[in-house]
């Protein structure tokens, strides 16, 4: 479905991210793995110790755009094209607007929206000259309704729906498929909790979100799926 396709996915060091790795290289993708920290090559090392044999891993802040411009350039040194964005970095909190600094917007802004901007607007210019690509966005549920002491985090997945929008009615004549996936409540290290915890236990797991986002990049090029939403049976959150 994905074989010899490029793809890169951002936030790639643990969680969904390092998911989405590994069920893009078992379908015989070609990755360019993105991190922010040293465990970036860690996940890459982990996946050659497995058999996949095409794998770039980079140390970059997705939000430094000469950083993520010269990943792409390297991306395309390498592999000699770019298939696939996923889009996965992302941080978040949960705390009341009284509470939250001004530098912690910022914060949480600067990854979530602009990493997204930037990274897009790096592949662009290729995926346009070739007339194909996919661009998928993690996003969430709370980027359809929202909740009580998340507001950062909410109004940066608000933004991410609608740049996404944007996004696809601009490049749609150039071949290129644009969505977002918007999962639930999901078992991971987000926002500084415990993975694997027993209360956890009924959530998404970062392999569903995964397949998810395989079941998206995979599908015919006549087909856009332009946005999954998925969330645990026992998440009683309302879906809009």
């Amino acid at each position: 479905m994905l074989k010899n396709q490029v793809a890169i996915v951002t936030g790639a060091s643990r969680g969904i991210g390092k998911e989405i790795a590994l069920k893009f290289a078992e379908q015989g993708a070609k990755l360019a793995l993105v991190g922010s920290s040293e465990d970036i090559y860690q996940t890459g090392k982990e996946l050659r110790e497995k058999g996949f044999n095409y794998i770039e891993t980079f140390q970059v802040d997705v939000a430094n755009e000469q950083q993520m411009n010269e990943m792409v350039a390297k991306t395309l040194e390498r592999f000699g094209q770019i298939d696939i964005l996923v889009n996965n970095a992302g941080i978040g909190f949960f705390k009341s607007i009284e509470s939250t600094t001004i530098e912690e917007w910022k914060k949480v802004f600067e990854v979530n929206v602009q990493g997204v901007f930037i990274g897009v607007k790096a592949v662009l210019p290729h995926m346009k000259e070739r007339k194909s690509g996919t661009i998928i966005t993690i996003s969430s549920d709370v980027g359809r309704y929202t909740i009580p002491n998340g507001a950062a985090y909410t109004a940066t997945k608000y933004a991410v729906q609608g740049f996404s929008g944007s996004l696809a009615q601009e490049v749609r004549n150039y071949g290129i498929r644009v969505g977002t996936i918007n999962p639930g409540m999901v078992d991971t290290y987000f926002a500084n909790s415990v993975q694997g915890v027993p209360e956890k236990q009924d959530w998404l797991k970062a392999e569903d979100v995964a397949k998810a986002v395989v079941y998206m990049a995979g599908a015919p090029k006549h087909m856009l799926i332009d946005e999954i939403v998925l969330h645990p049976l026992i998440q009683q959150y309302p879906i809009a």
